[in-house]
């Protein structure tokens, strides 16, 4: 496939004899944890019984719309939560974010963030916009990674163990930062510690991107909220939008009132006939993401055999379908941007250009051709235009389509 995709789009010598090697390097690559992610998907079908009448939906305010609760009751299985909320009206993996911190964190109560900066647009709602959790009120505190980019557990206890402590968040993917991604392992240490010292402490978990990449989620060792998108993992390509909120039953209702309204709280939400799309993207979802991780691990090793630094490496255990590349310059960014997007299956002729994005402090330049706008699971890349010039690769639902990205990525940028 390799030595075809490079013939057909007449990749030069060079980033062909990379991608030869790095071919070699990742072909024979298995994925035992996905094989067992798929049976976790396949039991939780088997054990909600759907039919095909359970698909129609509702318009309207969604009353007793079975798509909606048949979906919600899945994802639960999947997820291991008591509860989930998952609706249209959710409209990003930051907006179901916010609206959990704002639930769980009163005014005059402290946020704590056990892994460091959250990325720019959480940030930015947290405690730098004008109608900011802070603004409102909340007291907010950062704790710093340890140098090896691992959580400093010793001081988010200390942290949690504060009189005013009401929940501790945890940012599993990297975000904009160059550091690692945190696994469900070390979410689920966070969770043992701050319980120890404050059992009445809530420990929400930023599951963007992550969501089918391991064996467990964060709600199965002991995280009582996990938030994210369902336009990324979880959606399989197919989801048209929205967003989840799911882990304890009382937790969830205290979201649902604060997103729609006290008394209303989870009753409402239609979902206007894409019940189909969401069931059926949930169950192709541990392929999608399995292809997503062929194609990273390819990427991965043609720019370390380019010569750059990539994180993870190729091979390496993954929590989440992001691959970071760092290349140093902005102009290589510029180029590694215009290469991806002429590999997209729509607008492969427009030019990537960087540009203000809502909720971002520094110009980001992105590629995107997805058949869902946003959808990150579809193959896509962002960076902001700052030091060290990483660019973030992400998603890829066919790894042939993720490969022929990464090749026309890395001949711009070699040229």
């Amino acid at each position: 496939m390799i030595e075809l995709l490079c013939e057909r789009f007449d990749v030069d010598a060079r980033v062909r004899a990379a991608a030869a090697r790095a071919y070699e390097r990742t072909r024979t690559l298995k994925y035992p944890v996905q094989e067992r992610v798929k049976a976790r998907v396949l039991r939780a079908f088997y054990d909600e019984g759907l039919s095909d009448s359970d698909l129609a939906g509702t318009t309207g305010y969604g009353y007793d719309d079975a798509a909606r609760e048949r979906y919600e009751s899945l994802l639960s299985r999947v997820l291991g939560a008591e509860r989930t909320l998952a609706r249209l009206s959710i409209v990003s993996g930051t907006h179901a974010i916010v609206a959990a911190l704002a639930a769980c964190v009163a005014p005059g109560a402290r946020l704590i963030a056990a892994a460091g900066r959250p990325y720019d647009t959480l940030r930015n709602a947290i405690c730098d916009a004008d109608h900011s959790l802070v603004a409102h009120g909340v007291v907010y505190e950062e704790i710093a990674l340890c140098e090896d980019g691992s959580v400093d557990l010793d001081a988010v206890a200390a942290a949690a163990a504060a009189p005013n402590a009401a929940a501790v968040f945890v940012q599993r993917s990297r975000g904009y930062a160059p550091r690692p991604s945190l696994d469900v392992a070390t979410c689920g240490r966070v969770a043992a510690r701050v319980k120890e010292v404050a059992p009445h402490v809530v420990v929400l978990v930023d599951n963007c991107y992550g969501e089918l990449v391991e064996e467990r989620e964060p709600t199965h060792l002991g995280a009582d909220l996990v938030m994210g998108s369902l336009i990324k993992n979880l959606g399989g390509g197919l989801a048209p939008g929205g967003g989840y909120i799911a882990g304890r039953n009382d937790l969830v209702e205290r979201v649902s009132a604060r997103l729609y309204a006290p008394g209303l709280r989870s009753a409402l939400g239609p979902t206007l006939g894409f019940g189909r799309a969401f069931v059926q993207g949930l169950f192709v979802a541990p392929m999608i993401v399995e292809q997503t991780l062929r194609g990273l691990d390819f990427a991965a090793a043609l720019f370390g055999e380019l010569g750059f630094t990539v994180d993870p490496q190729p091979g390496a255990a993954r929590t989440d379908i992001v691959q970071a590349i760092c290349l140093r310059e902005p102009e290589l960014l510029m180029r590694f941007a215009i290469g991806l997007q002429s590999a997209m299956p729509l607008n492969a002729r427009f030019r990537p250009e960087p540009g203000p994005v809502p909720g971002y402090i520094d110009p980001v330049v992105m590629s995107s051709g997805a058949f869902v706008g946003g959808a990150t699971i579809e193959l896509s890349c962002d960076a902001p235009l700052r030091a060290p010039f990483e660019v973030y690769l992400q998603g890829g639902i066919v790894a042939e389509h993720a490969m022929l990205g990464a090749l026309l990525a890395a001949q711009a940028v070699v040229r």
